[in-house]
């Protein structure tokens, strides 16, 4: 049995072919004799036989020869080339024996009778080869019809099938009717394990069978090989290991055991089985990708609820969170002066209505965003009025922190939509105030490279883990310390749709590296792709208009 064979190649099942010590292949057995197909051959002649000595008085010689090459002809059409080479023989001595003078004897009274048989022989042998070539050609034709209808129905099944079930249990009773094997099916489950599938009862699966070994299946799923009879790896066992070799990947491993070795020792059948692995594999790939897209649609489906539900209360909640925060600077500007505890309450209210109007803000973006509904109005902007700008709107945010700007007069020129990209600017800038402790320092500067352009902007916080890097850009992600912080974990989702549609990336890496890619400080790197900006003339000073 493979079980106790594979035990000893249990610890090394991801290296070179296990092969097990002190077997070899099975040897070919001796074609039997076709006795059936002799005896026919004899019963041939023998009515050949009667029929001539029926038309002796009315035939020649000649013509109780033909008799005996149409038997020839008939047994070579009917029985295959052994029996009509025998046939041949029978013939001739059967017409030699009781029609070739002297009757009843062997013996021949003219010499060019020898001749006569010869000739005669050797026309049977031609004769019977051509008709058993295409007697044997006519069942290839056949053969081949029947395996093309047979793989047509499978395939036919198979497109069918709505789970990996019915693909085991369609699978395994076409392998049981065309090959007379029984079938046991190993599919990578969710976890990317190999795992046994459930057959078929009626098809009888083979997953009941001790011949069946998972340790072997799983060497043939690691490799992509073929294992087991009538290949190189384990050719003694009495199953047959295929990989089920889908377009992609391998989907699992299929285990074919047949009532005998000789089975699969037709390279024809071997072909045959190898392409009902495929088309099985095929067709596990497609149920996968069903799967992946059904889940795709759905959450496609979800975004585009959310989106526009998310666009219809933000429109609601913009309007009168700006009369809010109107409101509340005419209180502050009106006079009399509001007495100071009043005052205070009213500055209060209105930054957290300026806040819930950012988070409003953010939203409406990502809902456009998200449903292309936003034409980005690529203009040439100098980053230097575009971080002067965000800096201003956000006086108050940072307010209680230290903001470094670099110079940035000497970077080019960058094509792109001046409102959404301050809107990235402001994003960042407010993201680093939440984050960091007040009195620290936030730094904004710009680096230029052959084909792009760089704003970066730091802080000295507590930064971003390493395995947050790409998660802090998805939707309605925060930081660690959410208790602490006020936000919904949109700003940094809106930074980075808004320069993915200037064709641009956006990255956080940490300012002060440490041991295992952590580290402190918050480096976020916009980077914009460097255009041809207009030349710009210079005036011409003191010259006349």
């Amino acid at each position: 049995m493979i079980r106790v064979a594979a035990d000893s190649v249990r610890q090394d099942t991801s290296g070179d072919a296990p092969m097990l010590p002190g077997t070899e292949p099975p040897q070919a057995e001796a074609r039997p004799v076709q006795w059936p197909g002799l005896l026919w051959a004899v019963a041939w002649c023998a009515g050949a036989t009667a029929l001539s000595a029926l038309a002796r008085p009315w035939f020649d010689l000649v013509n109780i020869a033909m008799l005996f090459l149409l038997a020839v002809a008939g047994v070579a059409l009917r029985h295959g080339r052994t029996a009509g080479a025998f046939a041949s023989l029978v013939a001739v001595g059967a017409f030699d024996f009781f029609f070739v003078p002297p009757q009843l004897s062997f013996a021949v009274s003219d010499v060019q009778y020898l001749v006569t048989f010869l000739v005669m022989l050797a026309v049977g042998l031609v004769i019977g080869q051509l008709t058993a070539g295409l007697r044997e050609q006519a069942q290839v034709a056949v053969q081949r019809e029947t395996d093309a209808r047979t793989l047509y129905e499978l395939a036919r099944e198979l497109s069918a099938a709505l789970t990996d079930a019915q693909i085991v249990g369609i699978g395994s009773r076409f392998l049981r009717a065309a090959f007379d094997a029984r079938a046991a099916f190993f599919l990578v489950g969710a976890d990317g394990r190999l795992l046994p599938a459930a057959t078929d009862p009626e098809a009888g699966g083979a997953a009941q069978s001790d011949a069946v070994d998972h340790v072997l299946a799983q060497w043939v799923f690691n490799h992509g090989q073929p294992a087991g009879t009538g290949t190189d790896t384990l050719p003694s066992g009495t199953v047959l290991y295929l990989p089920l070799k889908a377009p992609m990947q391998v989907r699992g491993v299929l285990a074919v055991e047949p009532r005998t070795w000789r089975a699969f020792a037709q390279p024809a059948l071997r072909r045959q089985v190898d392409v009902f692995a495929t088309l099985i594999a095929i067709a596990i790939e497609r149920l996968h990708y069903v799967e992946v897209a059904q889940q795709a649609l759905l959450t496609m489906e979800s975004e585009r609820l959310r989106s526009a539900l998310l666009a219809a209360v933000s429109h609601d909640l913009r309007t009168p969170l700006t009369s809010l925060i109107g409101m509340a600077e005419t209180l502050q500007r009106g006079t009399p002066p509001l007495a100071p505890e009043v005052a205070e309450t009213v500055g209060a209210m209105r930054d957290q209505a300026r806040r819930m109007h950012a988070m409003v803000a953010n939203l409406l973006d990502m809902a456009r965003l998200q449903s292309r509904g936003v034409a980005l109005r690529k203009e040439w902007q100098s980053f230097e009025e575009l971080a002067g700008a965000a800096l201003a709107s956000l006086r108050d945010a940072l307010a209680r922190h230290r903001v470094v700007v670099a110079d940035l007069s000497a970077l080019p020129l960058v094509e792109c939509d001046g409102v959404l990209m301050e809107r990235v600017l402001c994003n960042l800038l407010e993201n680093a105030a939440k984050y960091t402790a007040p009195g620290t320092e936030i730094r904004v500067r710009g680096e230029v490279s052959d084909d792009a352009v760089h704003l970066v902007v730091e802080d000295d916080g507590p930064g971003v883990p390493a395995a947050m890097a790409r998660q802090v850009f998805e939707k309605f992600t925060r930081g660690e310390r959410e208790s602490a912080t006020t936000g919904v974990g949109l700003g940094l989702a809106v930074c980075e749709a808004i320069v993915q549609a200037h064709g641009g990336s956006i990255r956080v890496e940490p300012v002060h590296a440490q041991a295992q890619g952590q580290g402190t400080g918050a480096r976020f790197v916009v980077t914009l792709p460097r255009g041809n900006p207009p030349v710009l003339e210079p005036e011409a000073a003191g010259l006349p208009a």
